[in-house]
């Protein structure tokens, strides 16, 4: 047991963000499940953790459990719900990182969750149909988080394909306007407020996508401010300064020619075969350059 645990923990460390984000998510729901089925054999009824990671849509109520704007995106309770949530995150997660660093993954996978949070806020709170069930619905999952990193790569590279099971290639910008197109026509329906949530994260993913375009990071001031709360009470280190022999204008200028040429061959020869074709030394090319 000691040692699955051991193993467990090094997998979560050298992860990538997309598993990260998956370890979190599947642990979460097995906490819940298991503390369900306590307080079950006690006759208590209700899951009495979820009111503290479920976000209310209760105003007054939301004032009192601010954290449930972050815990809602990471908790589950149906077994369907996490693995469909989980498989699209894996899935599309990758994808995304083809085109962007993990920093932006995790940047994109939060603000996403947020901006459906207030999508389902202002909905319930705003509209007639909603004002009976206002004071008793809460938002919980993470769809709206991988909906958003799925509109942000399938808005970023709208000539991106993928394959699909009985249909063959796709765009996946159809897959996810064809996605959206059902949650705007569910917005009625028993889950309302989970797709309201899913259109805010799907909008968020449109706008990253198209700020990115014009070379404009959304994710970065939000993970700056990550950083800065991780940070709190750390000692930073002391400061080390090296020297390095500066480049001539003309070496600076004769490499960034050089690295963008480089760099138009790949991106042609991935648009030609496939992120597949491109070799180990390339794919690392096309990955530091997307963090630039």
């Amino acid at each position: 047991m000691e040692s699955f645990i051991t193993d467990l923990k090094n997998r979560f460390k050298t992860g990538n963000s997309v598993i990260k984000l998956i370890y979190i998510n599947v642990g979460l729901f097995l906490i819940v499940r298991l503390v369900g089925v306590f307080f079950i054999l006690f006759n208590v009824e209700g899951i009495p953790l979820l009111k503290y990671l479920n976000m209310p849509s209760a105003p007054v109520e939301l004032l009192y459990k601010p954290w449930t704007i972050i815990t809602y995106m990471f908790t589950h309770y149906d077994f369907l719900h996490i693995l469909f949530n989980m498989l699209w995150l894996y899935w599309f997660g990758y994808i995304f990182l083809q085109f962007f660093n993990p920093r932006q993954l995790v940047g994109m996978y939060l603000l996403g969750g947020i901006a459906g949070a207030v999508f389902f806020l202002l909905s319930y709170n705003i509209f007639p149909y909603f004002q009976m069930e206002a004071a008793l619905s809460s938002l919980l999952g993470a769809s709206a988080s991988v909906m958003a990193i799925v509109f942000a790569v399938s808005f970023y590279r709208k000539d991106y394909e993928i394959t699909l099971l009985l249909i063959g290639r796709i765009k996946l910008i159809y897959l996810a306007l064809f996605t959206l197109l059902l949650d705007m026509l569910a917005i009625t329906s028993s889950n309302a407020g989970g797709h309201i949530a899913h259109i805010g994260g799907a909008l968020l993913g449109i706008w990253f996508a198209s700020r990115m375009k014009e070379g404009k990071d959304l994710t970065a001031p939000f993970n700056r401010l990550i950083d800065k709360i991780v940070n709190i009470g750390k000692s930073k280190p002391k400061m080390r300064v090296t020297y390095k022999r500066g480049e001539t204008d003309y070496e600076y200028n004769t490499r960034k020619h050089r690295e963008s040429v480089e760099l138009d061959i790949i991106l042609d020869k991935l648009k030609r075969s496939g992120y597949e074709s491109l070799s180990s030394e390339e794919k690392k090319r096309l990955f530091d350059a997307s963090k630039k």
